[in-house]
């Protein structure tokens, strides 16, 4: 097979010692670990190394895809220029593998470089490989903010490049884990930051790619890490590939953790489809999802049927249909024809955020037809968002958020991001934050993002009013 193997690097500019100056020692383990897989590359005797970088240039919708002959990097941000990089690209790979990803229908190509400069993401591994003897070319690969399941399917499209090329290749992926391991770290410290990192080097000690497919969105923002899309790229380009995995070490020293492992192919073996994994991935989540709309409560129903119907016939919903017609809901509780109150409707797909729109207050005439509006609204008219397509209904996840009467408070210790949303207000310029977000773990954080919102800058003096929600699932 054209892809001859696979490594995961971390990317700590410390572990040079031109900028370590002696405290590379402390994480002399995985020194070592980066030489011993280097070494292990060198013998697959690679054509070209492709280096997944999540310090290349980076879209939310677009895989960036370095172009050129050569490009040039140092080290001077850390304060060691005299070490410096020439490198020289695949040309070729990179256009073939822009087309390839296109025909899959996913977005990348080398469009759009801010910088041409090789990042350190990039420089680190390419250390390693370079003092372990390979000279080949190199093509550099920024990360995107979509989905695992897509950024899996371009490591597809990486294998399949290599194969219509037959060039032999090499895959590099580039990444640290949590950056929240211990309080005196760069970041601090986050329980969920040991949890992660012990789940994912236990991924890649069994080759458990289908983990790295399933990480809670939660989990990774919580524990701040860096690596996991390389990595999903990285599986992606093994993709049926029975592969004998090792983990060759851990540390956290610093506050943050440092995995190296190295995946070599069993070439006596064909492709299996138990290691298909985004086919077990999408068909785990068809279920999953089947699942969840089956104990859907009525409000939660009647936002996703607002949308559906909206985007499948272009018409809106209408009354008639709300209170039970043919495409409508007649078992929709008493209380929703009966009250008014304003109501929140949030997607999500892939657990990320697809769009959510909402109204502070009650502007329609009952609180179904106030979530049936928001949840067309959150689906194809939230600025910060393409509107949905036919094709995605079947993966998004709804919450209702229905909002309690606001009250003003006197101070922010009166606050709690778990329990109150927040309304601040500055001259006509308002901003809402929901309660119970992730991420959003403090009063400080809450009022900071729904100052933003509103365009109040930091510093000026807000009124703040609180409201409970009763969010339906």
């Amino acid at each position: 097979m054209a892809v001859s193997g696979a490594v995961i690097f971390p990317h700590p500019p410390i572990i040079m010692p031109e900028i370590g100056r002696g405290e590379e020692e402390k994480i002399g383990k995985t020194a070592e670990a980066c030489r011993k897989a280097a070494r292990r590359a060198a013998e697959w005797e690679p054509e070209t190394v492709v280096i997944l970088s999540p310090h290349s240039t980076l879209y939310a919708d677009y895989f960036h895809i370095s172009p050129g002959r050569r490009a040039r990097g140092d080290m001077g941000a850390f304060r060691a220029g005299s070490v410096r990089f020439d490198e020289e690209y695949d040309e070729e790979f990179a256009e073939l593998l822009g087309q390839t990803a296109c025909e899959a229908g996913i977005y990348a190509g080398g469009q759009g470089e801010r910088d041409p400069s090789l990042d350190h993401g990039t420089m680190i591994p390419l250390r390693f490989l370079r003092e372990a003897g390979i000279t080949s070319r190199i093509v550099r690969v920024g990360l995107s903010g979509m989905a695992p399941l897509v950024h899996y399917r371009f490591g597809k499209c990486i294998a399949q490049t290599a194969e219509r090329l037959s060039r032999r290749i090499v895959v590099a992926a580039s990444g640290d884990l949590s950056h929240r391991l211990k309080e005196d770290g760069p970041y601090g410290f986050d329980p969920e930051g040991p949890e992660f990192d012990a789940r994912v080097t236990r991924a890649m000690a069994e080759g458990d790619f289908l983990a790295l497919l399933s990480f809670p969105e939660s989990l990774c923002q919580a524990a701040g890490e860096c690596g996991l899309r390389s990595f999903q790229i990285m599986a992606g380009a093994l993709d049926g590939v029975p592969v004998r995995s090792e983990l060759l070490s851990y540390e956290g020293t610093f506050g943050v953790g440092y995995g190296v492992a190295v995946f070599t192919p069993d070439l006596s073996q064909r492709s299996v489809r138990s290691r298909q994994f985004d086919r077990i991935y999408e068909e785990g989540e068809r279920k999953r999802l089947a699942d969840l709309r089956e104990e859907e409560d009525p409000y939660v129903s009647l936002a996703r049927k607002s949308l559906e119907y909206r985007v499948r016939t272009g018409a809106k919903l209408t009354w008639e249909k709300i209170c039970g017609g043919q495409d409508g809901n007649a078992e929709l509780p008493e209380e929703l024809f009966r009250e008014r109150a304003g109501a929140f409707v949030s997607l999500k797909k892939d657990g990320v955020l697809r769009g959510c729109i909402g109204t502070i207050g009650p502007v329609r005439r009952n609180l179904a037809e106030e979530i049936a509006e928001n949840a067309v609204s959150a689906g194809i008219e939230d600025p910060r968002f393409d509107p949905v397509e036919e094709e995605e209904l079947e993966w998004l996840v709804y919450s209702v958020d229905v909002l309690g009467e606001p009250e003003p408070v006197d101070s922010p210790a009166q606050l709690d991001p778990q329990r109150y949303g927040v309304i601040v207000e500055n001259r006509g310029k308002r901003g809402l934050l929901l309660p119970c977000l992730d991420g959003v773990d403090t009063v400080e954080k809450q009022l900071s993002i729904a100052k933003r919102k509103a365009g109040i800058r930091e510093g000026e003096q807000v009124t703040i009013q609180r409201f409970e929600v009763v969010r339906h699932r």
